[in-house]
């Protein structure tokens, strides 16, 4: 009697032992996954594009033609001349929104009886630009005050200055807007002629905005996936699996962590991808506006 005791008890002994065993190296049917590492090697290299902006002293003529009479056709033919003639440029194709800035840029020196490139409320040629949705990489702004002859002699004073030459000889630029007006100012009557030179946005090949918005989009994803991956891995980290029911539980959460990385990754891929596309895209406007 006190054998059979003895050997039941060691069997018992044996199947805790056992079970420990079982339970310690999962030999129950679960497999338990490894949790992987997100691998992600995104780069970004978005720029934001410097203006250029020429704005050189204003010219005041003191001489008074009686006559003095001003057009903006005549501006446009005379700077074009001086452009082929001088350095061999190509013509400067009349904007109408430059056009727009140039009178903007006139009636408020006017209205506001001051000569100068930034106004009373410290605007310039470039704040005029961006409230009309004048996208440029360079502008530049030539301004006179006086009774010129004609066309050919306002243009001509502007060439005769360093600063202006160097806008109407600019081969950067390709677009111009011209405004010419006689009004009061300091209570006589005077002409103010405005250029404006620009090389809009659109001489370069564009970024696909687009592809940023859908960059930011999956970032966004990926974020929200990882703050569910890491709330679940600290779960998974708390579960003790030292038991049938434990164990089962650790799995299915080991599952669900494993698909929510696989989740990440696939979403990595595709914005690494994008990114690449974007960030040539860049480049090459980059290198458009260096020119």
């Amino acid at each position: 009697m006190i054998k059979k005791f003895i050997t039941l008890i060691f069997f018992l002994f044996f199947l805790v032992l056992f079970s420990i065993f079982v339970i310690k190296n999962n030999l129950l049917g679960f497999s338990l996954k490894q949790i992987p590492k997100i691998e992600k090697s995104i780069t970004d290299n978005l720029i934001d594009i410097e203006k250029k902006i020429y704005t050189p002293s204003p010219i005041v003529s003191k001489e008074g033609a009686p006559n003095s009479f001003l057009t903006k056709e005549g501006v446009l033919q005379w700077t074009n001349v001086h452009r082929n003639e001088t350095e061999s440029l190509p013509a400067v194709l009349q904007n109408i929104k430059l056009d727009t800035i140039a009178t903007k840029r006139l009636e408020n020196m006017f209205e506001k009886q001051y000569f100068d490139h930034i106004s009373p409320s410290g605007a310039g040629v470039s704040d005029v630009a961006k409230n009309i949705g004048y996208e440029f990489i360079s502008i530049g702004e030539n301004i006179a005050l006086g009774n010129f002859k004609d066309d050919k002699t306002l243009v001509q004073a502007w060439m005769d200055s360093p600063g202006h030459r160097a806008n109407i000889l600019n081969n950067g630029y390709t677009e111009i807007g011209i405004a010419v007006k006689k009004d009061l100012y300091e209570e006589l009557e005077t002409w103010i002629g405005v250029q404006i030179f620009a090389r809009p946005l659109s001489d370069c090949p564009q970024a696909d905005q687009s592809l940023k918005a859908e960059i930011e989009k999956i970032q966004s994803q990926i974020e929200n996936l990882e703050n569910l991956s890491s709330a679940l891995r600290k779960e998974i980290e708390n579960i003790n699996p030292t038991n049938k029911k434990n164990i089962k539980i650790y799995n299915r959460r080991i599952d669900e962590y494993n698909s929510i990385i696989k989740e990440i990754n696939s979403f990595a891929k595709a914005q690494k991808n994008l990114i690449l596309k974007y960030n040539n895209q860049v480049d090459a406007l980059n290198k458009c506006i260096q020119r």
